[in-house]
């Protein structure tokens, strides 16, 4: 399997994998999430997925305790990483249900999309909502789930200017991509519907209601 490692900070380091949005290779980047935790290392703090990588935090001193024969901290963790027996790592299992999420689709670039896309907000609704998508990573807020299988055709750019104010629970779409806002927050996606749903939630032990992993349906409502 073809793999680099770099340094990302003097405490952390990214495995990378071919780097393009692949189910094929997330399946592998929560596979050796899950083996690293399984198989930790002596100073390892966290384990991150992302689309096509997986980066690790680690405590620069205990780690060094591991083996003194190694010249840094970084060193020991690119030979743990490509250690890892990456042909034999099972491919995740997804037990969980699809999580539907309601959408009112009244964004307020809605109008916007459907002229730069040419479409009637019939059929924008039918494109959206359609795939089963999947989380493909979380990031950028927290409770914010990067969803992989949108329609070619509603790919657009993001915006030139972001909004200072984008409104809790709006879906938006850019590139590729859509997601769901947790949180009001800046932002630069372009907004077509609204959700009620909650995703992030300090008071519950999940925190997050949507996970890498995760497959998700939008229902318009």
């Amino acid at each position: 399997m073809e793999f680099e490692i770099h340094v990302l900070s003097d405490c952390s380091a990214t495995l990378y994998f071919e780097q393009k949005i692949s189910a094929e290779i997330n399946d592998k980047v929560l596979a050796t999430v899950a083996w690293i935790k399984v198989n930790p290392f002596q100073g390892l703090l966290e384990v991150v997925p992302a689309y096509a990588s997986v980066t690790v935090y680690y405590d620069i001193l205990l780690v060094k305790q591991n083996d003194f024969s190694v010249p840094t901290a970084f060193a020991f963790v690119e030979k743990y990483l490509s250690q890892i027996p990456f042909n034999k790592l099972e491919k995740p299992i997804y037990l969980n249900d699809i999580i539907e999420i309601p959408v009112s689709y009244n964004g307020e670039d809605l109008e916007f999309v459907l002229e730069q896309l040419n479409l009637e907000r019939k059929e924008l609704i039918e494109l959206h909502s359609a795939p089963v998508y999947r989380v493909y990573m979380m990031g950028f807020l927290p409770g914010f789930a990067y969803l992989g299988g949108m329609n070619k055709v509603l790919a657009l750019p993001r915006k030139t200017k972001p909004l200072l104010n984008v409104r809790e629970g709006s879906v938006g779409i850019a590139g590729l991509q859509t997601g769901i806002y947790p949180v009001e927050s800046p932002g630069g996606w372009q907004l077509i519907g609204q959700t009620e749903i909650q995703l992030f939630d300090l008071n519950t032990p999940k925190l997050s209601l949507l996970n890498p992993g995760d497959r998700v349906k939008f229902v318009s409502v």
